[in-house]
């Protein structure tokens, strides 16, 4: 999943057995900060199982939030607007916020604990997280009774075909592709022969693939056993599509809603308005509340702007909150210093790394020798600065995060952690060396002023090496919708990705399999490796956890230290606070944020 603009975060999914226990953070990065031990044990907690729930779990309503009740209207400072509202697009983390309160599928993650930190996986529209007797090659959902969309009619076994099926249509390009894939038992995006047009012509994907005896049971059926469907299907991408009501690229702005919430009223890039789906149904739903009579989202609120509007407390400022903006670097320090404020604040671990990707299919890039050179020259501290220093962020040495299985503490072949201002000596010599003194590098960045902050100084760092950097900026509501064109105009440029369940198979595959490239998938440096690709589809048969896990940081390793195509900057943490008058207020691993699903006016 992505994280800050398109790929902010996507739905956090959580491994389910076998996961490696941390071995312990790095200090790179973090020196100075009083939270070492607490980020350890934050990490280290997000890499532990999370169960499959059975009926009685899956069963409505939720459980009472201590002192709730109904009523108020909350408002929502967001940084950027929503790109995408279909579900088969959705997978960045600001979209998958807004997800939960509109969207249900087949399976959710249900919090066990009130802190946030416990989960477990729960059928949400069927009646429970799935059944397989034959190890995971057959799954088979019942849908619960009373499931309606929210123009009141019924959700059936057709509209989940339906939304299976769309999903291998060319305008669907932007969600995951888990899924596609396993049913058609191809990587890359292969899958899409499999039904070329979708659904949209009359044709449908064989009973022997998926299929709907009645209106209440899905099976689906894989070539390969695929234990981690339940978690698969949690993530906001799987969420449910109306075939009656789909209206194909249109959906995207004006989707049907199955959850507490529906749509009002959306201006794109100004404003959105929730009201109140009068045909859910909470006695179906484990998950969700419906406790707030409404929600009013303001875009184009930068982190500065919502932070000092919520420590105002005044007004509407009161019942004020964001779902994805963090308290911005200036205040963060105080925020996090003031007693009076720890009510109103909650703080998390995200499996978020962020990495610079260098465009592979730009021609200049091919030379090894200058993407080395970037490496070694490209400074990481504006970068951890302009999100708040060492309470933000730490320095990261590879591409998978302190929260996943195989995190390795001790690789930093850039020695970034050591030298996390860069090495431009170094990076000149290796210019210089290839003849490529004063080679042109367009440096696309996102308009924030946090990318207007560390871009601006990441620049002079390259060029102290003997780049000429030219920066470039991108809207942030279509940031990765830009660079994750096959065909943009950008040498390098800043992304970040959470495992959508703690395993480093939902990291390495789809950020850096080559046979993924299309516009709008996950590889952005455009990466097509043979031996990556190769060793992906020989790990992903590897059915000890463990010993998958060590596999998959090889491929980590190569990627960054051989192919060098995609630089790690840090790995991710997160601050956000909320008016006095918001209840419910909790920081949940699994959505890597304040959980909106809670949330009640006081």
């Amino acid at each position: 999943m992505g994280k800050g603009g398109r790929h902010a975060y996507a739905a956090l999914s959580l491994l389910a057995a076998g996961a490696l226990v941390l071995t312990g953070c790095s200090e790179g990065g973090s020196k100075g900060s009083d939270n070492n031990k607490e980020d350890e044990q934050n990490a280290e907690r997000q890499q532990s199982g999370i169960s499959f729930g059975d009926a009685k779990a899956s069963t409505g309503p939720a459980a009472e939030i201590a002192g709730a009740k109904s009523g108020g209207t909350v408002t929502v400072l967001q940084r950027d607007s929503f790109a995408h509202l279909d579900p088969g697009q959705i997978y960045v983390s600001d979209e998958m916020a807004l997800s939960q309160l509109i969207h249900r599928g087949l399976t959710s993650y249900k919090a066990t604990s009130d802190d946030g930190e416990k989960h477990e996986v729960v059928g949400d529209l069927a009646t429970d997280s799935g059944q397989t007797t034959d190890g995971g090659k057959t799954w088979t959902y019942k849908l619960k009774d009373g499931i309606k969309w929210a123009d009141g009619s019924a959700i059936t076994a057709a509209d989940v075909r339906h939304t299976f099926e769309r999903l291998f249509a060319p305008f669907v390009s932007n969600g995951p592709t888990y899924i596609q894939q396993w049913l058609a038992n191809t990587p890359g995006t292969e899958y899409r022969k499999l039904l070329p047009d979708g659904p949209y012509k009359g044709k449908h994907l064989p009973d022997s693939t998926l299929s709907t005896p009645d209106d209440k049971t899905i099976v689906f059926h894989f070539e390969q056993a695929k234990p981690d469907l339940p978690y698969a299907l949690a993530m906001a991408g799987y969420s449910m599509v109306s075939e009656k009501k789909d209206t194909k690229e249109k959906y995207d702005k004006a989707p049907m809603a199955a959850g507490p919430y529906k749509i009002q009223d959306f201006k794109s890039g100004k404003s959105m308005t929730l009201v109140k789906n009068t045909n859910w149904d909470p006695d179906t739903d484990a998950v969700r509340h419906q406790y707030v009579n409404q929600f009013n989202f303001e875009f184009n609120k930068q982190f500065e702007d919502s932070t000092k509007a919520i420590l105002d407390d005044s007004g509407a400022n009161a019942t004020a909150i964001s779902f994805s903006n963090q308290v911005d670097a200036g205040n963060l320090s105080k925020v996090l210093a003031d007693a009076t404020m720890k009510s109103r604040t909650v703080s998390g671990y995200q499996p978020y790394v962020g990495q610079m990707n260098i465009n592979l299919s730009q021609p200049e890039m091919q030379d090894k020798a200058v993407r080395e050179a970037i490496a070694y020259a490209l400074p990481v501290t504006p970068f951890v600065r302009a999100f708040g220093g060492t309470d933000a962020m730490e320095v990261a040495g590879g591409l998978i995060s302190p929260t996943v299985s195989g995190y390795d503490p001790t690789f930093d072949p850039f020695g970034k952690k050591k030298k996390p201002a860069g090495d431009p000596a170094k990076a000149k010599e290796l210019l210089e060396k290839a003849g490529k003194t004063g080679l042109k590098l367009t440096f696309g960045y996102i308009n924030t002023p946090e990318g207007q902050q560390y871009s601006t100084a990441m620049a002079a760092g390259l060029e102290k090496a003997g780049f000429d950097v030219q920066r470039q900026e991108i809207p942030a509501e279509t940031y990765y919708d830009q660079v994750s064109k096959v065909k943009n105009n950008y040498d390098i440029y800043h992304t970040a990705w959470g495992a959508d369940w703690p395993s480093a198979s939902t990291v390495i595959p789809p950020l850096y399999d080559g046979r993924q490239i299309q516009d709008g998938a996950s590889n952005y440096a455009h990466l097509n490796d043979k031996k990556v690709n190769a060793d992906i589809d020989r790990v992903a048969a590897i059915t000890d956890p463990v010993k998958a896990a060590e596999e998959w940081n090889k491929i980590n390793e190569y990627i960054v230290k051989d192919v060098v195509s995609n630089i790690p900057t840090a790995y991710y943490k997160q601050t956000q606070i909320a008016g006095s008058k918001i209840g419910g207020l909790v920081y949940d691993d699994v959505i890597g944020g304040v959980d909106p699903r809670r949330l009640f006016v006081k």
